[in-house]
């Protein structure tokens, strides 16, 4: 037999689910419960801080290589990228006048023994002929001016010998320094000159580079300080050893000095330029290659918050701290500029033991209630050459 519900029975139905419904929502924490957020509470504490130049690297020598007579190329006796040794033979040039001008000057050498012979036994002629007044004096003075005429002659025969034989000489050329060859840009054959407009290679000295990078204006006047007593370049020797980022990202295992600066500040850039020297002894850094100068700083007292629990609204700086009753709260903060990687150091804004909000700021409003959560320290883990300052707490 079937049964067949009653209008006030079915709505009865209806409201129970209706009802059920609702309280299921409820349950769920649909309502208007706390979220969870990750807090962290900060502490002051030492840390250091690294700052990064992009920079260029420099052979402690760069030398072009060029030929000082006209020529071809003869012999190329080492090959692009080869390690030399100060002397080692480099290049022959094929000059075949310089060969003749030796010829002929040892030619001219002997026509010109020749001739002072004569004039000597012109001399030796004359004197007793003088001595028995069979002939004047003049006669014995022209004979010796003209043997002095005649040894002049061999002299400056004998000179242009020995700039013959310089000339020829250029045609092998040797390595100045210790270093590494670079490109080749001639081959066997190639006619070259003194002014050629490319040298025969560039021998580049790298035992040592010299990595250039610039400060700002701001960062060289921080640098110098007010202290008048102490001259820049003093200052300079007491900062600590710089490190090397490759171009691969890897720090090389040498650290390096700060040397020198420039005289001039770059109106257009206002910058300075500064110079850094590495040990290279292994040849790994070659010269013209790019990399940076990452200078590494310590900071006494700093409080320190990570990047991704800040947000920026019309240029300034923010971080939601979360008060007492668990409310969000948004404050403004002021960041030092040397900070560095994924964490600021705060210089105004936040003090020790504040509470700060560390993620998921994107969804939170001033006034929001949390429901706070230990967070992990990432400042220290994701900021290469910091210490971290800050602690979590629940």
């Amino acid at each position: 037999m079937q049964r067949t519900l009653t209008f006030p029975a079915a709505a009865l139905v209806v409201l129970s689910v209706l009802t059920a419904c609702s309280s299921g929502h409820t349950e769920a924490g649909y309502g208007n419960e706390p979220q969870p957020y990750p807090v962290l509470t900060l502490n002051a504490s030492e840390t250091t801080i690294h700052t990064d130049y992009p920079a260029t690297v420099r052979g402690q020598q760069n030398i072009e290589i060029r030929p000082k007579v006209d020529g071809y190329v003869a012999q190329i006796l080492v090959d692009e990228g080869a390690t030399v040794k100060k002397g080692q033979l480099l290049f022959k040039i094929n000059a075949p006048q310089y060969e003749q001008e030796v010829l002929t000057a040892q030619a001219a050498i002997k026509s010109a023994e020749a001739a002072v012979n004569t004039a000597r036994m012109q001399v030796r002629k004359v004197t007793p002929l003088v001595k028995k007044e069979i002939v004047s004096n003049y006669e014995l003075e022209a004979a010796e001016l003209a043997l002095q005429a005649r040894e002049a002659e061999l002299a400056q025969a004998k000179a242009s010998l020995q700039n013959a034989r310089v000339n020829l000489g250029y045609t092998t050329i040797y390595s100045p320094a210790d270093g590494v060859i670079g490109t080749l840009p001639y081959k066997i054959g190639s006619l070259v000159a003194p002014n050629s407009d490319q040298p025969l290679t560039i021998l580049s000295d790298i035992a040592n580079v010299h990595v250039y990078f610039s400060f700002t204006e701001k960062q060289l006047l921080d640098l110098a300080g007010t202290d008048a007593s102490t001259t820049l370049d003093a200052k300079l020797k007491q900062l600590p050893p710089v490190q090397l980022v490759l171009a691969n990202g890897n720090e090389y295992t040498e650290k390096g000095k700060v040397e020198t600066t420039g005289g001039l500040i770059n109106n257009a850039t206002g910058a300075i330029s500064m110079r850094a020297v590495f040990s290279n002894k292994a040849g790994l850094i070659r010269s013209g290659s790019s990399a940076t100068i990452r200078i590494v700083q310590p900071v006494s007292n700093a409080l320190m918050v990570p990047a991704k629990a800040t947000y920026e609204m019309q240029g300034k700086k923010f971080v939601f701290t979360v008060d007492a009753a668990g409310a969000a709260r948004s404050r403004e903060i002021t960041v030092s500029d040397r900070s560095s990687g994924d964490a600021y150091i705060v210089s105004n804004g936040l003090q020790a033991g504040d509470r700060i909000i560390t993620d998921g700021i994107g969804s939170l409003k001033d006034g929001t209630k949390i429901k706070p959560v230990a967070a992990a320290n990432t400042v220290a883990s994701t900021t290469p050459g910091l210490k971290s300052g800050a602690t979590a707490t629940r």
